[in-house]
């Protein structure tokens, strides 16, 4: 089959990679020179621990292709490096022990360290915790560099064309019109519009149950020493339908987040970048009209936690930015997918979860459609 697909984000490059190694051939076509959404505004993390019971099996199935790619594919950057969920206070701490004796616990690589078993696994923690929780299921990939990566394996195959810099106007009966007035024709088209929920997106499908969240981020220069694990704090946990008990609602009911963090739905993520410095996030924002500025006070916020658990002084932020990605609200789905007509498929909606999932959620559409 000849497919095009509109949307050369993580969710788009990832449906191409999932027709390509099924034999199809593939026109990709993305607005941009080069993807500059949320696909790349984010950690980069393969991100297993908190993930709900209902969406394990697919995120298990997801870290797995997400290693087999990068065996394949050098370039994306794959390191099954983990994570440590860092626990200050003892109401972290309890909803931790109970994450660590979950039944999932196993499939999740899930272990409560104590504070000097999290300083041997980790050496860069030198600072103010009582113990960390660890998932060895999660990964990284580096976001910038990944899908060039992708696309450069897909075009060796010979089944595969990337049209940057190209918008999609029309769709009728599998014939793509681009703003160029060319037309790409194929048997099936799928659109991959990320947080683009209006325009073209709307007049195939209308209004879908998705909704757009906004989220700040910054980079700092070189760290000076390895970072070998990702690192999250304990608010993390509020965010993570993975952690949800009576212990995490004892959390929520007795220690409220700081007036920064609450105000700014805030946790701490944090990754080392390939090139030494650390991904710093995150804010989650809800209601639109978003603001087009970036606030101080979240990053303030921020240095303060990943300077209280590393023991040290950050190094200088060298760029802040903010980024916006598509959320489905139907709380029984992963991903939302709209049938246009016979031959087109919009698919949107995985949230923060986009590039954790996305090549599984390329294989399911795949399966789904019968590719």
């Amino acid at each position: 089959m000849r497919l095009v697909i509109i949307g050369g984000g993580i969710l788009g490059t990832a449906h191409a990679l999932a027709a390509v190694g099924r034999g199809h051939e593939v026109i990709h076509l993305e607005r941009e020179v080069e993807a500059r959404g949320a696909t790349v505004r984010n950690f980069g993390l393969v991100w297993v621990s908190g993930r709900s019971a209902n969406e394990l099996e697919i995120t298990l199935r997801s870290r797995r292709l997400w290693e087999e790619i990068g065996g394949k594919v050098p370039g994306v950057g794959f390191r099954p490096a983990g994570s440590l969920t860092l626990v200050r206070t003892e109401a972290e701490l309890k909803v931790a022990e109970a994450a660590a004796g979950n039944a999932s616990a196993a499939e999740r690589g899930f272990e409560l360290l104590e504070a000097d078993k999290v300083r041997a696994l980790n050496p860069a923690l030198r600072g103010t915790f009582l113990a960390g929780l660890h998932c060895s299921q999660d990964a990284a990939v580096e976001s910038r560099q990944a899908l060039p990566a992708l696309r450069r394996y897909m075009e060796s195959t010979g089944r595969y064309q990337f049209f940057a810099g190209t918008e999609a106007r029309t769709i009728s009966n599998g014939t793509v019109t681009d703003d160029r007035g060319r037309a790409h024709t194929g048997d099936l088209v799928l659109v991959c519009p990320g947080a683009a929920h209006t325009g073209l997106t709307r007049e195939l499908v209308g209004d879908m149950p998705v909704r757009r969240v906004r989220l700040q981020m910054m980079q700092t220069a070189p760290l000076g020493e390895n970072l070998t694990t990702a690192i999250a704090d304990g608010d993390s946990f509020r965010y993570y339908p993975g952690f949800q008990g009576p212990e995490l609602d004892r959390l929520n009911a007795e220690e409220a987040q700081s007036f920064v963090a609450a105000q700014h739905k805030m946790q701490m993520l944090c990754v080392q970048r390939l090139h030494g410095g650390l991904t710093i996030g995150d804010t989650h924002e809800y209601e639109e009209p978003f603001n087009f500025d970036v606030d101080e006070a979240p990053y303030e916020y921020l240095t303060g936690v990943v300077e209280e658990l590393l023991g040290r002084e950050l190094p200088p932020v060298v760029r802040r930015w903010a980024g916006v990605y598509s959320q489905s609200i139907d709380p029984g789905t992963i991903v939302t997918r709209a049938q246009a007509d016979e031959r087109t498929w919009v698919v949107t909606g995985p949230g923060g979860r986009g590039m954790t999932l996305g090549p599984a959620l390329g294989e399911e559409t795949a399966d789904l459609l019968n590719l």
